[in-house]
């Protein structure tokens, strides 16, 4: 049996971790696009969900990274809005 995987958008599946917030989001709408274009079979409608939700924890991760980051940097910043004194 042959593995769709390797045709999908995103490149190959094990370089999805090494790619960019930008890569993984283009990657994804192309994912999207060929999901809603109808034009596929059952088979690699499911292996384009699932490498739509590859791509999705990818950016999700970038994501949570950023907050990270900008959290360390204003350290007196919460996500609770102001405190009285």
């Amino acid at each position: 049996m042959t593995e769709p995987q390797t045709s999908l958008p995103g490149g190959n599946p094990e370089d999805l971790p090494g790619l960019s917030y930008e890569q993984a989001r283009a990657a994804l709408d192309q994912v999207v696009s060929a999901l809603e274009s109808s034009t596929v079979n059952l088979e690699m409608s499911l292996a384009l969900w699932e490498r739509g939700n590859a791509l999705a924890d990818i950016c999700q991760a970038h994501l949570d990274g950023a907050r990270e980051r900008i959290e360390a940097a204003r350290p007196g910043l919460t996500g609770s809005g102001p405190t009285s004194a």
